[in-house]
């Protein structure tokens, strides 16, 4: 087991209460892009958060992920077809899915022998997506605050492949003919302690804990405090996707 699959697999429950929604738009798009929607594949699924409202667009929605403790996690399976395998290594047959996705996950296994399994998978026209966020904006107090736990406190604790978040997956390249999906973004309402419960749902905030003793969160947490005023105030989050989309031959 992986490094980070053994992280997200040890706090699967905080990641299916804390991790945000991503918009329905953005599956009704994809699903608009398959010439066919009989099969389609979350890859690296964790609780599923992306894999359910693939539901409402195709025949049969599969899902995998390296950790049975992330897919025990997921709050609703019905009309899932869950698995526990590795992204590069799928138990499927050839040219058989019309859609592949991967959310918040690419950046941990974009490697030739995966994109070489995606285009085993797909069929001919079949439609291959792939996104990430990063740094949400609240407002520029709170965003300064997490900006530095991001970059000063956590440095050096991401593991291999964040930068590739950081750069909107600008830096890896697809084999697919391109695809380029509308503008999008995640938002949401969150109090206090909701957004408490993401950070420590980050890997590097994980691994300081682990190396340290302690949780890195406990520091920053007064300031975030006093910057959000009342902690049960809700306040509007917003984290801009980034996409890297493509089309099989």
């Amino acid at each position: 087991m992986s490094d980070v699959t053994a992280l997200f697999g040890a706090r699967a429950q905080d990641y299916a209460s804390f991790r945000p929604r991503y918009p329905d738009t953005l599956f009704a798009w994809l699903a608009a892009q398959c010439p066919e929607r009989q099969r389609a594949l979350d890859i690296a699924c964790g609780n599923g958060q992306a894999s359910q409202p693939l539901r409402q667009h195709f025949t049969r929605v599969l899902a995998c992920d390296a950790s049975l403790e992330q897919l025990r996690a997921c709050p609703d399976r019905q009309g899932l077809e869950l698995f526990v395998a590795e992204a590069q290594a799928q138990p499927l047959v050839n040219h058989s899915l019309d859609l592949i996705q991967v959310a918040q996950a690419l950046h941990w296994f974009a490697t030739p022998a995966f994109f070489r399994e995606v285009g085993r998978l797909l069929k001919p026209g079949g439609v291959f997506c792939a996104w990430c966020y990063s740094l949400m904006s609240i407002d520029p107090r709170l965003d300064e605050l997490i900006e530095d736990f991001y970059w000063n406190t956590l440095q050096g604790y991401w593991p291999a492949g964040r930068a590739s978040v950081d750069a909107g997956y600008s830096d890896i390249h697809s084999p697919f003919s391109p695809l380029s999906p509308p503008p999008a973004a995640i938002e949401a309402n969150w109090r206090l302690e909701q957004l408490l419960g993401y950070l420590r749902t980050w890997s590097a905030t994980q691994r300081y804990e682990h190396s340290n003793g302690f949780d890195p969160l406990q520091q920053l947490e007064p300031a975030l405090r006093q910057a959000w005023g009342d902690a049960n105030q809700p306040r509007f989050v917003r984290w801009p996707l980034h996409f890297l989309a493509g089309i099989a031959n």
